[in-house]
């Protein structure tokens, strides 16, 4: 039986990854959160299965997961099943990556720079470095976040922060392929909890993507489904620009508008033509081989956006919008002048600046200095400044 390590255990990892390996069958799955217990806890009181709640197809109890380790509470259980693994996955979001704008990693990050003096390691690049240093035997990385080139950003991540600590991995032996990953998967709610019966259940639409660079360093499972390529770059785009660039822009338009599901946002005649122009605008930047596919992925993403039984909502979407929108919605808007991204990044900023004028903290990684920017006289350019897009202030 083959293993996958797989940090960061959120809903999206368990109807993603977990989905795609226990229809494969033959592997188990080893989850690793990097801070709370709270969900191996709540996993552990039943046996680490849980249902996973498809809209429209019904329940199925996933069975691939083994055990959850919490990195806080033991280090070196982790360390060693690092090392035990044939697949070492991961879906810690944008900001559990520690980049600055450049998509380099950054040295002077809190939480790095505290990993770099041996105060931890309390961060997935920390623990990666270091892991794969006391690897005798081949491995691949694979990242499962929403990053444009998530292998080669997360590769690269990993190769300073050896550097800086003076470590050294041996290059031959481990893979980071690029990957694609696409599923719809709202949080948990006390609905979903009664229906199944399961209080770790998980919610989430029937629609399922995964493509992936093939380039692994050993064994990998028979996903059901998933496409291997030479190339994930064109299939990623058509992602990040056209889904995620639109719910975004849903999310902070939404929201402004006073609603709080994206299905609402997508029945607002205003949102609604928004988000079809921004597909397009953001279509015309794909390369060719997908962009013959956008009229019809567009037309798609417009009927699950629709779906009431999600019920996804949109101060989910908005969390680490400072992290999202350069991928998302800036450079769809520095390549087209989209006025529909434009619109996207402008509903960033209003939000930004009403909830501070409100006094709430947002939930994103540069919280503190979003605040400091949406207080001053001149906060549509500090804003821009926070996604490097100060040279995009005419549109905005």
């Amino acid at each position: 039986m083959g293993r996958i390590l797989h940090f960061g255990l959120g809903n999206f990892a368990r109807a993603h990854l977990l989905d795609y390996t226990d229809r494969a069958g033959g592997w188990d799955v080893v989850g690793v959160s990097l801070r709370s217990s709270a969900v191996r806890d709540g996993l552990a009181n039943q046996g680490f299965t849980y249902d996973l709640c498809v809209q429209g197809q019904g329940v199925r109890t996933i069975k691939a997961l083994s055990n959850v380790l919490v990195a806080s509470e033991d280090p070196g259980a982790v360390f060693s099943a690092m090392d035990e693994a044939d697949i070492i996955s991961a879906t810690v979001t944008e900001k559990g990556y520690h980049l600055k704008a450049d998509n380099t990693l950054d040295l002077q990050d809190e939480e790095i720079a505290a990993d770099l003096a041996g105060h931890g390691p309390g961060t997935l690049i920390g623990y990666l470095a270091r892991g794969l240093t006391q690897r005798d035997r081949p491995v691949t990385v694979l990242s499962c976040d929403n990053r444009v080139e998530n292998g080669a950003v997360l590769r690269s991540a990993v190769i300073s922060f050896a550097q800086a600590a003076d470590l050294r991995i041996e290059p031959g032996l481990v893979r980071f392929p690029n990957a694609m990953v696409d599923r719809i998967t709202p949080a948990t709610t006390d609905a979903v909890r009664a229906i199944s019966g399961d209080p770790m259940a998980v919610p989430t639409e029937p629609f399922s993507e995964w493509v992936i660079e093939d380039d692994f360093a050993g064994p990998r499972p028979e996903w059901p489904d998933v496409q291997f390529v030479k190339e994930v770059a064109p299939h990623e785009l058509r992602k990040l620009r056209m889904l995620n660039g639109a719910h975004s822009l849903l999310a902070y338009a939404g929201l402004m508008r006073n609603h709080t599901f994206v299905h609402e946002a997508i029945a607002d005649p205003v949102l609604r033509e928004l988000a079809r122009q921004l597909m397009a605008d953001a279509a015309s930047t794909l390369p060719e081989q997908v962009q013959v596919q956008a009229p019809t992925y567009a037309a798609a993403l417009i009927t699950r956006f629709e779906n009431p039984e999600l019920a996804h909502r949109l101060d989910q979407i908005a969390m680490d919008g400072s992290q999202k929108l350069p991928y998302r919605l800036i450079d769809t808007l520095r390549e087209t002048g989209s006025k529909a991204a434009a619109s996207g990044v402008r509903a960033w900023i209003d939000y930004c600046i009403s909830e501070t004028d409100q006094g709430v903290a947002l939930n994103d990684p540069k919280a503190d200095e979003i605040r400091r920017a949406a207080g001053r006289s001149d906060a549509i350019t500090g804003l821009l400044g926070l996604v490097g897009a100060e040279d995009l202030a005419e549109f905005i």
